[in-house]
């Protein structure tokens, strides 16, 4: 048996002392009116972070959809995370950047965007994965996908436990993702995730304000989560 196999079990969701946050995620199309949706989401309630992933788009092209989504996040005091590129990153002074496992190694998307931005890591159902992201200095995992999801198809589908087994053991904080809505995240924010990652349950809605308000509902009815460095992923 390896070590992600291994018996979860002894792992009780931890006591919380900060609610767990919300982390938004970019549909493919930014365009067009987007720039306005996404102002309405962050109007909904408190957001954490948004990341910016749209792919097979040239990155000049890419740059010139994120500026102005970009602002809105400076001026919601919202953390703009690229996905994939630490050059777009780089090139956007973006608060951080989003690795999965064929994106790059951590330590050298830090030595490139340098200490003060975050750095996040893909770890899928991953234990193993996770301590090496944790390790090379990633400021947190992500792990995923918990549910089935249209938006980035994943065979990879965790027990909401390692949530647990992760907060019980380290500070770094935890992202969960795939599939999550407001009527199925709360066993992930039970099990001690500190930030919740969605896309299609708020941009599939044509009203995305009040799916923020329904996630916040969500977030804020558990006792509230450990301290686990949220500000982290405000990143």
């Amino acid at each position: 048996m390896n070590e992600d196999e291994a018996d979860l079990s002894a792992f009780p969701p931890p006591e919380r002392r900060e609610p767990c946050q919300l982390y938004l995620i970019s549909p493919q199309d930014v365009g067009g009116n987007f720039g306005d949706r996404l102002k309405a989401a962050l109007a909904g309630g408190p957001v954490a972070a948004f990341q910016l992933r749209v792919k097979d788009v040239e990155q000049h092209e890419l740059a010139r959809l994120a500026e102005p989504l970009q602002r809105i996040c400076a001026d919601a005091d919202v953390a703009f995370i690229v996905n994939d590129s630490v050059s777009l990153a780089k090139r956007l002074d973006a608060d951080g950047v989003h690795l999965g496992q064929s994106d790059g190694d951590p330590r050298e998307a830090r030595s490139i965007l340098g200490p003060s931005k975050q750095i996040g890591v893909t770890c899928h159902a991953s234990r193993h994965l996770a301590m090496e992201a944790g390790e090379a200095g990633a400021d947190y995992v992500a792990f995923g996908a918990f549910y089935p999801t249209t938006t980035k198809p994943s065979e990879h589908r965790p027990d909401p436990v390692i949530l647990s087994w992760w907060a019980a053991l380290f500070e770094i904080p935890s992202v969960a993702i795939g599939g999550i809505t407001p009527d199925n995240a709360g066993p992930l924010v039970k099990a001690g995730a500190d930030f919740v990652a969605v896309c299609n349950a708020v941009w599939g809605s044509d009203d995305p304000a009040g799916a923020v308000r329904r996630f916040d509902e969500v977030l804020r009815g558990t006792p509230a989560s450990r301290d686990a460095g949220a500000t982290t992923a405000s990143g």
